[in-house]
């Protein structure tokens, strides 16, 4: 079976940091686009970051970019969403997704408190 689980989410600070998981399993995902989205209650889920094969290309939302930072390990199958400087807007439900595949993770939740 082909599935996605995400970690890593937690409570956290403003300006603080997580970083979060994201493990494939049933399928050699070294091939494929690996992306983040976030969803807030109510809305839509709304794209976070990219990251292509085979090299890497990456993309970020405006609303991170500088702040969060996503990388992959082919040999873990895995996907990660470094989170700095967060913001209480950063607030969320994070998934991962393999878009061609059209699979998404459970999500994990990001919430931000003082």
């Amino acid at each position: 079976q082909v599935q996605l689980v995400e970690s890593g989410g937690a409570l956290v600070q403003p300006g603080g940091s997580l970083r979060l998981s994201c493990v494939a399993s049933g399928l050699r995902f070294g091939t494929y686009n690996r992306e983040w989205y976030r969803q807030f209650p109510g809305k839509e889920r709304e794209f976070v970051a990219r990251i292509a094969p085979p090299y890497g290309t990456i993309r970020y939302a405006d609303a991170v970019a500088g702040r969060f930072w996503i990388s992959r390990d082919n040999d873990k199958n895995t996907a990660y969403l470094q989170m700095n400087k967060i913001k209480s807007e950063d607030a969320a439900v994070y998934y991962c997704t393999v878009p061609s595949l059209e699979i998404w993770g459970q999500g994990t939740p990001v919430t931000v408190s003082a």
